[in-house]
């Protein structure tokens, strides 16, 4: 995708005329998924894919209705349409593909720019065509036509970006005049990869935690050095279940680990905890956090200390790990963990609503 950004930025810059055509549902087996993009520019030359090849004719054409001063149009395409064998969508799949122009507005210089510095941004596109947004680092860069709308919308993309993903949103509520903003679709391109959890220590209440954490949009690994536990199996959101030390697994993969990277550990064991926290404390993870009553948390405190790990180090981890919810048993357990990782990585406090006075949704 980022080529296609990187080419519409520099066509807007040089006022070459262009359409992107963008998936935004998808139904059976389709070939993208939603955000995948399309260029055609006014001289017909082309950038990206919507299909792998099955639409791409039919999508010219659309763009050349744009082109004409028609409006943004959203198609369907499938194979149970009567001209599937025309535009050869064969996959069995269905797909809706957003098409308009690439206007002025649209802020495709900052997204350009961020994906050049490696910034996770999400690109927003009102289904309707009006207005676009740029979102990230909780800044915002266009406009939808109206601060509320801005807001709303910016809330809805850094939620989604926040996952990694794109698609649909759905913002606003009531009725043209009815004194609410009006329901509106928006597209939320995310560039940003899903944030990843890894997990060291497959004991039971690390089979919730990676459950939950997949439903979150999550990449979670889940890690144990002993085979009977790191059953894949036993962790079916997880995209990868190893049998490895923690701190050998860790060490190998350290070039995975960044700020969107939680790190959980739940060995219990000096021998494997104290080695893996040792690295990840000194590393580039966003949240680091570890399971154990408070004599075991102090017990651990001593064994890093000794291990060389700074106070800087220490003061990052989150141990005992997880919200105070009052909790029992893995899934609450889960879930309070899960709570204080979005806390950290959103800057939420953790408090009630109802003691705070500022907005329920801070940017």
């Amino acid at each position: 995708m980022r080529h296609v950004i990187d080419r519409a930025a520099a066509w807007q810059s040089s006022g070459t005329r262009c359409v992107m055509a963008t998936v935004v549902r998808t139904w059976g087996s389709a070939p993208h998924g939603p955000g995948a993009s399309m260029l055609v520019a006014e001289d017909g030359a082309i950038v990206g894919s919507v299909s792998g090849g099955c639409v791409e004719a039919a999508v010219i054409a659309a763009a050349e209705e744009v082109f004409a001063g028609g409006p943004p149009v959203v198609e369907r395409w499938g194979v149970g349409d009567e001209d599937a064998f025309a535009v050869g969508l064969t996959c069995g799949g269905t797909i809706e593909v957003l098409i308009r122009e690439v206007r002025p507005e649209v802020p495709l210089d900052r997204v350009s720019a961020d994906l050049a510095a490696g910034v996770p941004v999400a690109l927003v596109t009102p289904l309707d065509g009006t207005g676009s947004l740029a979102v990230g680092r909780g800044t915002v860069s266009g406009s939808l036509g109206g601060a509320a709308a801005d807001r709303a919308a910016a809330l809805a993309a850094e939620g989604m970006l926040g996952r990694g993903g794109s698609g649909l949103v759905t913002v606003g509520e009531g009725a043209e005049g009815a004194g609410c903003a009006p329901k509106r679709e928006l597209l939320v391109q995310s560039f940003a990869p899903p944030p990843r959890l890894l997990i060291f220590g497959a004991a039971e209440f690390a089979r919730p935690l990676a459950g939950f954490a997949a439903t979150l949009g999550h990449r979670v690994t889940v890690c144990d050095a002993r085979p009977a536990f790191a059953d894949p199996g036993r962790f079916p959101g997880a995209a990868e279940v190893v049998v490895d030390r923690p701190d050998r697994w860790f060490r190998a993969h350290e070039d995975l680990v960044d700020a969107t990277t939680a790190v959980c550990v739940l060995t219990h064991e000096p021998r494997f905890d104290v080695p893996v926290l040792t690295r990840a404390l000194s590393g580039a993870a966003g949240y680091v956090g570890a399971m154990g009553s408070r004599r075991t948390h102090e017990d651990r405190m001593a064994r890093l200390r000794a291990a060389g790990v700074t106070e800087a180090g220490l003061a990052r981890l989150r141990s005992p790990i997880g919200l105070d919810l009052g909790g029992r048993g893995p899934e609450e357990t889960a879930l309070s963990v899960l709570a204080e990782i979005v806390a950290v990585r959103r800057g939420g406090s953790g408090l009630p609503l109802t003691v705070g006075t500022g907005p329920v949704h801070a940017m």
